[in-house]
C-alpha cells in the first residue's frame, strides 16, 4: 500500500527526536544532579564537577524511592507494559504454539534492566531474545532478535493515598540487530500513551500505541496495539490478573486484521529479599481468540524479575 508523503516525513522527522531523547537520558546520568539532593551542612562544600557526579551516584536509592512514593503500588502486568515506574532487571520466557504442531520459544522475550536516572523518567534498555524454533522450517532459523529500547516519562500520579493514578507517555525504538528470520529489518519507533486507575486492591492498566517502522511499510505495516491489564491484590503478595492484549493491522502485509489475545495470570510479588533488593514472578497462558489466523495460537508466559 502507497504511504503518502506527510506519513513518510513523519516517520522521518521521528528518527532524530528520539535520537536526541536518548542522548539526553544517558547524559543526565552523569549531568542531572538529583533534585532531591540535600543541601551541605558546611559553607566550604565542595561544588566541584567530580563531587556532583558521586552525589547523582550516592543518593540515587533515596531518589528513586522518593519518586516511587509519588505513584501506586500496583505490581506489572505479564505483557501489558505498566505506566508506573520501576527499577528492576527482568527475564521473560515464552513457550509459543503455532500451528501444525511447529512452536517458538522465546528466551529474554527482549527484556533487561530497567533505570529510574531521574524524576519522572525511566529507561529499559532490552537484551535481544533468542527464538528457538520447533521443527526448523529451514536451516538457520533460530536466532536473535532485534535490540529494544523504552523510554517512560510521567506526566502525572498520584499514590494510593491521593487519588491511586498515574499517566505516562512510552516512546519505544526495535534496532535491527537481530539475526536472519528473527529481525524486522527495520528500525521501529513505538509511541504510546499509557494510564491505571486503581480502586482498593483492584486496580486497571492499559496502553495504546502504534508501531512506526522507518522503512517495508508494505510488509510491516504500522499495527495499533491495545493492552489491558485488570488486576486484584490477594494477601498483599498475590495478584491473580486478566489482559486482553488487541492489536490491528491497518496496512501492510496483514492488512486490514485483527488479533485479539486473552492472558489469565497470577503474580506473586514483591517479596523482600534484603532491604531493598526482592524477587517478583508471574505465570500466565495466553491464548487467541480471532477468527483470521493469529502470531500463534497459545502461548505459555513466565516472567521473574528482582526490582530494586
Amino acid at each position: 500500500m502507497a504511504h503518502s508523503p506527510a506519513i513518510m516525513k513523519t516517520l522521518r522527522s521521528l528518527q532524530p527526536f528520539v535520537l536526541v531523547f536518548l542522548v539526553a537520558i544517558f547524559s543526565g546520568l552523569v549531568y542531572v544532579q538529583p533534585a532531591r539532593a540535600q543541601a551541605s551542612a558546611t559553607p566550604a562544600a565542595d561544588t566541584s564537577f567530580g563531587s556532583a557526579i558521586v552525589d547523582y551516584f550516592a543518593n540515587w536509592f533515596p531518589r528513586v524511592t522518593q519518586i516511587q512514593s509519588e505513584q501506586p503500588h500496583w505490581i506489572t502486568p505479564l505483557i501489558t507494559v505498566t505506566p508506573r515506574l520501576e527499577e528492576e532487571f527482568r527475564y521473560d520466557q515464552y513457550w509459543e504454539g503455532l500451528s501444525h504442531g511447529r512452536a517458538t520459544d522465546v528466551y529474554g522475550a527482549g527484556k533487561g534492566i530497567e533505570l529510574i536516572p531521574w524524576e519522572d523518567v525511566e529507561i529499559i534498555l532490552g537484551i535481544p531474545a533468542w527464538n528457538a524454533r520447533t521443527p526448523e522450517e529451514k536451516p538457520d532459523t533460530d536466532g536473535w532478535a532485534d535490540e529494544t529500547f523504552l523510554i517512560k516519562y510521567r506526566i502525572a500520579s498520584a499514590n494510593e493515598e491521593n487519588g491511586n493514578y498515574i499517566v505516562t507517555a512510552f516512546m519505544g525504538f526495535s534496532a535491527p540487530t537481530g539475526d536472519d528470520g528473527n529481525s524486522n529489518r527495520h528500525g521501529i519507533f513505538t509511541p504510546t500513551i499509557a494510564a491505571g486507575k486503581g480502586f482498593g486492591d483492584f486496580d486497571v492498566q492499559s496502553t495504546l500505541g502504534v508501531a512506526l517502522p522507518d522503512g517495508g511499510q508494505d510488509r510491516l505495516g504500522m499495527p495499533v496495539a491495545w493492552n489491558t491489564a485488570f488486576q486484584y491484590r490477594i494477601f498483599r503478595y498475590i495478584w491473580p490478573e486478566f489482559e486482553v492484549n488487541y492489536t490491528w493491522w491497518p496496512n501492510g502485509e496483514h492488512e486490514g486484521n485483527t488479533q485479539v489475545l486473552l492472558t489469565p495470570g497470577v503474580i506473586v510479588g514483591r517479596i523482600p529479599i534484603y532491604e531493598r533488593v526482592g524477587v517478583t514472578l508471574g505465570v500466565g497462558y495466553q491464548v487467541a481468540v480471532t477468527d483470521k489466523p493469529p502470531s500463534y495460537n497459545h502461548n505459555v508466559v513466565f516472567s521473574g524479575r528482582i526490582p530494586f
